[in-house]
């Protein structure tokens, strides 16, 4: 769970996303990321007990900054407004599918998966989802995957509108194939984000993802 007064800093932030105000609130700026990234720790350990590719990180090194790059966006606001960590084998740095937590008030959720693969990687997880369609369709049907996050993310910024070359509109598969990432996510309500039960709600998401982790990460062979 988080403090009320981590939620409160990002609120805040939200509404003040200058320079001048983080340097007047820097302290409440480090109690907050210390605060997460206390409890994305602890979500590695839990996790890490069923999971041992990922028992051995340590949570900085799964944690986004939360600068902006701002050299070519139209919106300059210098921070994000979010605290982010992909708990990845290998960090947030690595290519692997991995788990995710997005700590934001009212646009907060948890899941993962891989987001936006390399043209390279994505080949492979079309071409292993064409190969091996009973297993993919196995996992993301799965009572366990569809109690925790309903289906995979489909929406239009996920999915082409039809299917890539080298796949034929009548494939089997080719509502998964035309998909551009691979994700789970899973909403949580502010309420849920200081409530002691977030934890294991997050450990059980991992859970039910952990099945798509491992078959995307053996299609990109890593």
């Amino acid at each position: 769970m988080f403090q009320p007064n981590t939620i409160k800093f990002l609120r805040a932030l939200a509404k003040n996303n200058n320079k001048p105000w983080m340097d007047a609130n820097r302290g409440a700026f480090e109690t907050a990321k210390a605060d997460y990234a206390g409890f994305i720790q602890q979500a590695i350990d839990a996790f890490g007990k069923k999971e041992p590719k990922i028992a051995n990180l340590v949570a900085k090194d799964c944690m986004f900054r939360i600068n902006r790059d701002i050299r070519f966006a139209k919106d300059k606001s210098p921070y994000k407004t979010n605290l982010g960590a992909s708990i990845n084998q290998g960090g947030k740095k690595s290519p692997a599918a991995g788990y995710y937590f997005h700590l934001q008030p009212g646009q907060s959720f948890t899941g993962g998966g891989v987001w936006m693969p390399e043209p390279a990687d994505l080949k492979k997880i079309r071409q292993e989802i064409d190969y091996n369609l009973k297993e993919f369709n196995s996992i993301v049907t799965s009572k366990s995957f569809r109690k925790v996050y309903g289906e995979l993310a489909s929406g239009d910024e996920y999915k082409l509108s039809r299917v890539p070359k080298g796949y034929e509109p009548d494939n089997p598969g080719a509502e998964y194939i035309k998909l551009k990432s691979f994700l789970g996510t899973l909403s949580l309500t502010d309420a849920q984000l200081t409530d002691k039960s977030l934890l294991k709600t997050t450990v059980n998401a991992f859970e039910a993802l952990k099945p798509l982790v491992d078959f995307l990460n053996q299609a990109m062979e890593i």
